[in-house]
């Protein structure tokens, strides 16, 4: 069962789930999601998932899945997502968020379900002290009410893990950008973007005016804050080796986390410079304040994954651009 299946990882994982020959049950509310994704997954995969529109908030409703299907493993995407949205709004994450997981785990421990793969998220580390950031930095005070989900979520589950009844990978992953090569399916905000590429692009292509950097006075050599962006085709293939290891009983302890990123740091000033080399569009910015939540400078040491799951990103900052933008004019 893949839960928000139809969002941007989600569906990117399952499609690399079906060409990986597992059956998959899309549990999705549909709150950030668009129902013809669905279709898109089938035209990529030749296969069909199950979709069951649920709303994981709502215990009952979670329960009745577990009852109709027989799942051997969860990854659980379902969960609000927006860094500035959660500052302003805090209640409805946690609300949401923390109440989603604790309905899914409850259904897994009744219906002896074990495993399961947790969408966790770089936002874990807050501003570290120490870069790149391994497995082992400490949490710091997080700054959204997005990132402190995550940080009780986390908590959560190593509590489940320790309780003997759910064995874990927690994905830690940092900032996913780019798109199928097919373009059939990509990242599909609703409303103005929270995401940086697809401001850019949106942007690029004339459906926005124009772009804002949220300050250049940070402590980085241009000025702008600085992120580990990810191919989300690697970062879904991540999940299909999770997924694997639980199944075949791999893992060395039943709460594993491993962080998922390329290793390199790229500026918001480097981003903007590389989509407008690439894709020979010339982009409308400006320099705006800093932005409530944001982290300064952060990128992986993904060195635990690479040894363990046997995973690596392969694909660079330009594909990541490319596939944006071919996406994006296709939509």
């Amino acid at each position: 069962m893949v839960t928000g299946g139809l969002g941007y990882i989600g569906s990117h994982t399952v499609v690399e789930l079906l060409q990986a020959g597992f059956n998959v049950i899309i549990a999705d509310n549909l709150s950030n999601a668009d129902i013809f994704i669905l279709s898109r997954i089938q035209e990529i995969t030749k296969r069909e998932p199950v979709f069951l529109e649920i709303d994981l908030c709502d215990y009952e409703a979670t329960q009745t899945i577990f009852q109709q299907y027989k799942i051997d493993a969860v990854i659980h995407f379902a969960a609000l997502k927006s860094v500035s949205e959660s500052v302003a709004n805090p209640l409805f994450y946690y609300q949401n968020n923390l109440g989603s997981l604790m309905n899914v785990l409850l259904s897994m421990k009744k219906y002896r379900v074990r495993n399961i793969v947790f969408s966790s998220s770089a936002t874990v580390y807050g501003e570290p002290d120490k870069l790149p950031v391994t497995e082992n930095s400490p949490f710091k005070k997080a700054l959204s009410a997005y990132g402190s989900t995550k940080q009780m979520g986390e908590e959560i589950l190593e509590s489940s893990a320790a309780n003997g009844f759910a064995d874990i990978i927690v994905l830690r992953y940092f900032n996913p950008v780019g798109a199928h090569e097919s373009a059939l399916i990509g990242e599909l905000p609703r409303g103005i973007p929270n995401n940086l590429m697809p401001f850019i692009t949106q942007t690029g292509v004339g459906k926005r005016e124009k772009l804002t950097v949220f300050g250049d006075d940070y402590n980085t050599a241009d000025g702008t804050c600085i992120r580990d962006f990810i191919h989300v085709v690697d970062l879904a293939k991540a999940h299909v080796l999770a997924t694997e290891r639980l199944l075949n009983r791999k893992y060395e302890s039943a709460f594993e986390i491993f962080n998922l990123g390329t290793g390199n740091g790229f500026s918001v000033m480097q981003l903007i410079n590389a989509f407008q080399r690439v894709t020979g569009t010339t982009l409308n910015y400006q320099i705006g304040g800093r932005r409530a939540g944001d982290i300064e400078c952060i990128y992986a040491d993904a060195s635990k994954a690479n040894r363990i799951l046997k995973w690596k990103a392969e694909l660079g900052l330009d594909e990541m651009i490319r596939s944006a933008w071919k996406w994006e004019n296709s939509i």
